[in-house]
């Protein structure tokens, strides 16, 4: 028996940490070559975790739930010899984890990066089988023994399945990433909850009746509704995963980089107006077309204006970074906490692939697959408290940028239209934006422009032209 321990790699940006969401795996399973065998949530993501070797697993050194630091064991593999099975031996040398080699050798090709290992050359599903026996030197506090009713006696006449059919393991249920996260939140034990959604799925309500709690009625998006329960004068919450890193960084900027906030109220009808006629045409059906995608435009023209707003300050070198590109970040409320991804080269897209981005942005970030990739390297950052009913903010900057911008609910007020004797008041369109920048690259006068501009190009959108 040749035995690989898998360590949790670092899944980018020198994380140093990352919590189990849930094991895809049992012991006694048989995995392949980039099966699944964990999905782990980083301060940043959460992601898959591809097994690097063929074989058998045969323990488990972390519990659903557990935090676990970079380089610890989380997993052992019996790849049953010299070469785990299904793994090439011509792969191309040097990236760890995809030698498949057992031994001291294999030991310290551990992988670094997700990702790593051939893809698999067949297109069929994976295998899964219970083993007959648990391996020697399986970790006892993860061994499950398979119940009595696991396997029951079958009745006279039946047939027996293949070898190799799927079984079930008794202690996996069927769960979001997001209601698993409940469920420890709650203390509920998601094995004794009776599932109401699709295909047996465990949904957020199911958790909440298993807990005694009603959920809420008006809750905003990535909120959980928490009431204590009875008796109880309090309810403590572990400070992990999102939460734990929007903490850090955020009183990081706010005692490193002096914030100076401004605001402007406008009148955005003319650009609602052009939402209707762009949302109207044939090749914008496919995409959503929000006020916020018009925003979004008007901040990337008005960082040509203010190159400042868009750069980074460089304490060891003495320098301010000008980014000649907008990787756009959009603050993004999921059920794990605010996270903000952002669009590369955001500047050098057409409106549509503009609209495209956001939309697959979004999208991803509520099912909670947001990869590290994307919620690193942002130049600039818009968060859109509108969608929530509030009308402005005063955002605090993202570490490493220099500017942030809150878009406020777009409500229909009386607005002064006109002038002289023309003068008169109807109902509009408005909106409030507020910009912070950090005021040791951007002074007053450049923070005033850059607002400026973005409010006149959503006021006369035909002002982009000039």
């Amino acid at each position: 028996m040749a035995v690989q321990q898998f360590k949790l790699p670092d899944l980018g940006e020198g994380l140093t940490e990352g919590d189990i969401l849930k094991w895809t795996v049992a012991v006694g399973d048989t995995v392949d070559v980039n099966d699944t065998i964990a999905e782990v949530e980083t301060v940043k993501a959460a992601v898959e975790l591809p097994s690097p070797w063929a074989g058998v697993v045969t323990a488990l050194h972390a519990a659903e739930g557990e935090t676990v630091p970079v380089g610890t064991a989380i997993i052992s593999i019996d790849v049953g010899g010299s070469t785990a099975p299904g793994v090439a031996e011509d792969l191309v040398p040097g990236l760890p984890g995809e030698t498949g080699l057992a031994g001291p050798a294999a030991e310290e090709k551990q992988m670094t990066l997700v990702g790593y290992g051939p893809k698999e050359e067949s297109g069929g599903r994976r295998r899964r089988r219970r083993a007959e026996a648990t391996a020697a030197g399986a970790h006892a506090s993860f061994n499950i023994p398979p119940s009595s009713t696991e396997h029951p006696a079958p009745p006279p006449g039946h047939e027996e399945p293949p070898a190799e059919a799927p079984r079930a393991a008794p202690h996996r249920v069927l769960a979001k990433p997001p209601v698993r996260k409940l469920a420890k939140t709650l203390g509920v034990d998601l094995g004794d909850v009776t599932p109401t959604g699709p295909n047996g799925t465990i949904t957020r309500s199911d958790v909440e009746s298993a807990s005694g709690e009603q959920p809420d009625g008006a809750v905003g998006v990535g909120s959980v509704g928490r009431h204590a329960a009875p008796g109880s004068r309090e309810t403590r919450i572990p400070i992990k995963g999102v939460r734990k890193h929007t903490a850090a960084a955020m009183v990081a900027s706010a005692f490193t980089a002096p914030h100076v906030t401004e605001f402007v109220t406008c009148d955005v009808t003319a650009t609602m107006e052009l939402r209707d006629r762009v949302a109207a045409r044939r090749d914008f059906r496919d995409v959503k077309v929000g006020p916020l995608l018009f925003v979004a435009k008007a901040v990337l023209l008005a960082v040509r204006n203010t190159p400042e707003i868009n750069a980074s300050w460089d304490d060891a070198a003495g320098e301010i970074v000008l980014k000649h590109f907008v990787n756009l970040g959009i603050a993004a409320a999921t059920e794990r906490g605010l996270i903000v991804p952002n669009v590369k080269d955001a500047d050098q897209l057409s409106l549509h692939d503009l609209a495209v981005a956001l939309g697959r942005l979004t999208d991803t970030a509520r099912s909670g697959r947001t990869p590290p990739a994307d919620m690193s390297g942002g130049t600039f950052t818009i968060t859109n408290v509108g969608v929530f009913g509030v009308d402005t903010g005063t955002p605090i900057l993202n570490p490493g940028e220099s500017g942030i911008l809150a878009f406020g609910a777009v409500r229909r007020m009386p607005w002064v239209v006109g002038g002289g004797s023309d003068e008169r008041i109807e109902p509009r369109w408005v909106t409030q934006l507020a910009v912070s920048f950090d005021h040791r690259l951007v002074d007053g006068q450049q923070g005033s422009r850059f607002l400026a501009d973005v409010a006149a190009v959503l006021t006369d959108p035909g002002m982009s032209l000039l």
